[in-house]
């Protein structure tokens, strides 16, 4: 099964298809769209306190990544002991689908819709990724599994980049506000189809060796559901206390949590960066947000390489030094063009550190418990949305000003990059023989 082309290719596709929703829904229309027409500039009232759609925007992205981070490590666990890694994934793709695609129904002043139909869809996105990760070391070698990330995170820009497109043209073509916002709500709907439409080839071609284990003895007389989120609870607990034992993999999450944050709070906030502080018109916006889809395309395949000269350690701690170059730059600028330029920088290291991070993880975890153990890198990945995040949202509300917020996440750059470089690989590799 491992490097078996049409295995590959249909694990790829499915990065082809969520990526529309993150990159034209969840990035590019979604925020503008928010923070113009469903918000506004008077902000909104939540619990007798007036807040900017910057803020709320962080506090939302929050609140869907502590949801995932509740019970993304348990549903792991269960896939892996049921041998339903597939199943998972095609549930989270068709729900997470229909979300995106009932976007097209959140009006202006529809926050509270705007914010459930955008929470369900995000949770959906993540919760699917779990499964979609954990087949990595299961359908690539241990050789291989640098290029198979990152011919995944490159079949996701061209998707994402693809689709993007038709949506930005979509938009680009109204004259008026009114019909712009139309046009956005009707871009968002198309990533549900989208999604939906192209998760069939995953479907088609990713294979899954089904090896299930029987219910232990003392889950067996309880529901069938109920017995496998005992046993799914049971299993984490115990999971979690093995992957304190190994240092170095544990060094990696940790460090790993840091600086994605930063890495995450950039992408997410991004275009409502764009839209309330610098004042960007909606098409320099778009323009841009497509313009580090294609970009990411060769920063996810050249940082590929440097990974096979140097290691995926390496070089993931040499993007960590281009990252705080980015935000130290976002500080400063204040033009479209200046605008322009900092999205060709993150489209470069984007990619490679995305891609790289998934990979390097893969290699120094046990394959037979792949998908609970991806539930943890979940568990770190979201864990760190959580704060980014919100962190921006509270330090905008507080001080008035989006620049002060984006230069504080040079230190989870900083951070992360210190630790990254106390984590030996080749040990980390070794502990997981002694799962």
């Amino acid at each position: 099964m491992k490097n078996d082309k049409r295995t590959i290719f249909g694990w790829c596709m499915y990065d082809w298809a969520n990526s529309a929703y993150i990159t034209t829904a969840a990035v590019a229309l979604l925020p503008n769209y928010f923070a113009q027409a469903v918000v506004g500039e008077a902000g909104v009232d939540i619990l007798g306190t007036n807040m900017s759609a910057t803020a709320l925007w962080g506090f939302m992205l929050g609140g869907a990544a502590f949801l995932v981070f509740l019970f993304a490590p348990v549903l792991g666990a269960i896939a892996d002991f049921s041998s339903a890694k597939k199943r998972f994934l095609t549930g989270f793709a068709y729900m997470g689908s229909l979300f995106a695609t009932m976007l097209y129904f959140c009006g202006s002043g529809d926050v509270g819709l705007t914010i459930v139909l955008f929470m369900g869809t995000q949770i959906c996105f993540v919760g699917g990724n779990v499964f979609y990760d954990a087949f990595l070391p299961q359908i690539a070698s241990e050789d291989k599994i640098d290029s198979v990330s990152a011919k995944g995170y490159a079949f996701g820009y061209i998707g994402g980049s693809i689709q993007f497109a038709i949506a930005l043209g979509l938009v680009a073509m109204q004259k008026t506000p009114e019909n712009q916002a139309m046009a956005a709500r009707v871009g968002m709907a198309m990533t549900g189809i989208w999604w939906a439409g192209w998760t069939l080839f995953t479907m088609k071609y990713l294979k899954e060796e089904r090896t299930p284990h029987e219910l232990p003895d003392k889950y067996r007389n309880r529901p069938k559901g109920l017995a496998y989120i005992s046993l799914g609870i049971s299993q984490t607990l115990a999971t979690a206390k093995r992957v304190g034992r190994f240092k170095h993999l544990t060094l990696f999450l940790v460090a790993y949590m840091i600086y994605n944050d930063g890495i995450h709070t950039v992408t997410s906030m991004a275009t409502i960066y764009g839209t309330e502080e610098l004042k960007l018109s909606t098409t320099a916006l778009m323009v841009t947000l497509l313009l580090v889809q294609v970009v990411a395309i060769g920063g996810a395949l050249i940082f590929s390489r440097l990974a096979n000269r140097i290691g995926a350690r390496r070089s993931v701690m040499f993007a960590l030094v281009l990252w705080s170059g980015v935000v130290t730059y976002g500080y400063f600028i204040h033009t479209a063009t200046e605008f322009f330029i900092l999205g060709m920088i993150v489209g470069i290291v984007l990619g490679g550190t995305q891609a790289l991070s998934r990979s390097f993880y893969g290699a120094m975890i046990p394959e037979g418990a792949s998908a609970e153990f991806y539930g943890f890198y979940s568990v770190f990945s979201k864990f760190s949305s959580i704060w980014g995040p919100v962190t921006f949202g509270f330090i905008k509300q507080i001080t008035g000003s989006a620049r002060l917020a984006i230069i504080s996440l040079m230190i989870f750059f900083i951070v992360g990059l210190i630790l990254l470089g106390f984590v030996d690989e080749e040990k980390a590799k070794a502990d997981k023989l002694a799962f």
